[in-house]
């Protein structure tokens, strides 16, 4: 084993070392006891030749009897405390990897894919569980077992002790071959289960678009499919489990027939007593468990070093996006003065810049929309106001602050920023509204649909606020879904809002009604990026960007007269609506 994955093991366990310890006294008194009891049996055996009474025999049994009762309260001890142990750094370490997860940059995830993501917080965390409970507890419990019986073994007879565990080579190498099979094979069936599981959510979510396209059946033949699939791969596990077991069985009834065999010859000979037999049969028995369980125990072993790796993995990724080494920590709102000064932004996977040398001030209150054909770089500046992207240093501001210096919590709770595809909690429209602001009051989270426009259609459902949204908000129109998540923005009372076409399926006329709500009832500075310029035209200025430039910069009435890219997009969308 590495030192790197020793470490991380040491390192783990290091926080239950009380437990650790004492489970370790327990082991070790348990095999104690386990060498004890056998002796005292054959004690008894060997006395019983000489005669005895009743009340010799019930005193005898009474103690064996205590002290396999004993053993049995201390064996329940140290496995709960083991396992115990185990239970604790796996919820841990979940913990620690959501936590993680929650700093990361926003498109981390596709650096690993969201299916090895969960992958890695379910079946890594149970395998390292395994290592650090079952693993440990097996491999401590098989080296004491060894460690105390063969030499009470040796003592009785050398060559029965020998001939008794001959098979024992035989018998860890089968479970070596077979274990190593059965953990691919449990591998591929949870594997198998998983593909099943997303199928099923995946059609509950999107059971709206098989019906309209009359998928039913091509959807019930991928079902079948991976249903076979998950039924062939537990039928493969079962039947490597029923072979391995019964031949662990036999190899165990060998051993023990080879026992009785030249144990009995060694009687006639008089080399071993009775007691000696029977006491030598136990300790057989006793060594038979841990030696099969072993080559389990080195499977998990090995599988829980890979799992080790493949969550440090995760928690040693470090997010481009954090706060600076001594942030500003914001002590109330700002005012909202939204300004740029050669703003560049580039991703790290690509060299290219998407945002080049744009400059712009919006000040305190004011409406302005940011337009421009697809491509152009409208959302990576909507992300860019909010951290989601990596920013330089003196590129942009809010209220004279480098946005860079502003400590991110403070600086995201000034700026609501709604995106196109506003995502909704399955859950009721109210807890929704107030996801932002949990505290908030049911006049507040009605003002805040007032707001957006929302208040008619909700009391058009039959549970008001109370309606569930259905995952994703699928039981909502794509209008009623931005306009929740504007509602959900407008509720968090921050100074800045960005809406990142989030109005797009709103009507020209709703989407104007709902910004002339916005500036009437607050003095919340607003950047609209829309494709939809009839209701750009109704903001106080509007900055149209064009390969990653801002080109041109003015009211409605002003760059409707000039000939540029502003008019000829005005012009396509009023031939656009004549036509439809």
């Amino acid at each position: 084993m590495s030192k790197f994955k020793l470490g991380l093991i040491k390192r783990y366990l290091r926080p239950h070392w009380k437990e650790l310890a004492i489970g370790a006294i327990c082991l070790v008194l348990v095999n104690l006891l386990s060498v004890v009891i056998p002796m005292e049996v054959r004690k008894v055996i060997d006395e019983l030749k000489t005669g005895f009474t009743i009340d010799f025999v019930l005193r005898n049994a009474f103690w064996i009897i205590a002290l396999a009762s004993i053993m049995a309260i201390i064996r329940l001890i140290s496995r709960q405390l083991v396992f115990g142990v185990g239970r604790k750094i796996e919820i841990n370490i979940r913990q620690k990897l959501f936590d993680n997860m929650l700093i990361q940059d926003p498109g981390w995830v596709q650096d690993f894919g969201s299916g090895e993501v969960i992958s890695r917080a379910t079946s890594d965390v149970e395998n390292i569980r395994r290592l650090l409970g079952f693993a440990i507890l097996s491999l401590t419990n098989t080296f004491l077992a060894y460690t105390f019986t063969l030499p009470a073994m040796l003592s009785i007879d050398p060559i029965l002790t020998f001939s008794s565990i001959a098979l024992y080579p035989i018998m860890l190498g089968i479970v070596g071959l077979f274990g190593g099979r059965m953990v691919k094979q449990r591998k591929k069936q949870q594997e198998a289960l998983s593909k099943l599981s997303e199928l099923i959510q995946e059609d509950l979510s999107g059971i709206s678009a098989i019906k309209i396209y009359g998928q039913e059946n091509f959807e019930r033949k991928a079902f079948s499919k991976l249903n076979n699939n998950y039924r062939d791969s537990a039928i493969n596990l079962a039947r490597t489990a029923s072979t391995l077991f019964p031949l662990l069985q036999g190899i165990s009834s060998i051993s023990l027939l080879l026992l009785i065999s030249i144990g009995s010859i060694q009687l006639e000979r008089g080399a071993i007593t009775i007691g000696g037999l029977v006491a030598l049969i136990l300790y057989v028995e006793r060594l038979v468990f841990p030696t099969a369980l072993l080559g389990f125990t080195l499977n998990t072993f090995q599988l829980g070093q890979v799992s080790l790796g493949r969550i440090e993995e995760i928690l040693n990724k470090i997010p481009s996006i954090k706060n600076a080494k001594n942030p500003i920590v914001l002590k109330h709102k700002l005012k909202g003065i939204l300004e740029a000064n050669c703003l560049n932004i580039s991703y790290e996977d690509n060299k290219r810049k998407i945002i080049k040398d744009v400059s712009f001030k919006i000040n305190e209150g004011e409406i302005v929309a940011l337009v421009g054909p697809v491509g152009c770089g409208k959302t990576t500046l909507a992300r860019a106001i909010g951290r989601m992207v990596k920013v330089s240093n003196n590129q942009l501001f809010i209220d004279g602050n480098d946005i860079v210096n502003l400590r991110l919590k403070d600086l995201r709770e000034n700026i609501a920023l709604v995106p196109q595809e506003g995502y909704l909690f399955t859950s009721s429209l109210s807890e929704n509204l107030k996801y932002g602001k949990p505290d908030a009051s049911n006049k507040e989270v009605e003002e805040s649909a007032i707001k957006a426009r929302m208040l008619d259609d909700i009391k058009g459902f039959p549970d008001g606020f109370n309606t569930l949204v259905g995952e994703r908000g699928i039981t909502l129109s794509g209008g009623q879904r931005q306009r929740t998540a504007l509602g959900r923005a407008l509720l968090i009372d921050a100074p800045i809002i960005v809406l990142d076409d989030a109005l797009a399926s709103v009507d020209n006329k709703t989407a104007a009604l709902i910004l002339k709500n916005i500036k009437q009832q607050t003095n919340k500075t607003i950047l609209m990026i829309s494709h939809q310029l009839s209701a750009a035209a109704a903001c106080d200025r509007i900055l149209v960007m064009n390969d990653g430039r801002l080109v041109q910069e003015g009211d409605h009435s002003c760059l409707i007269k000039t000939n540029g890219l502003y008019k000829s997009l005005w012009e396509r969308e009023q031939a656009t609506e004549i036509i439809n």
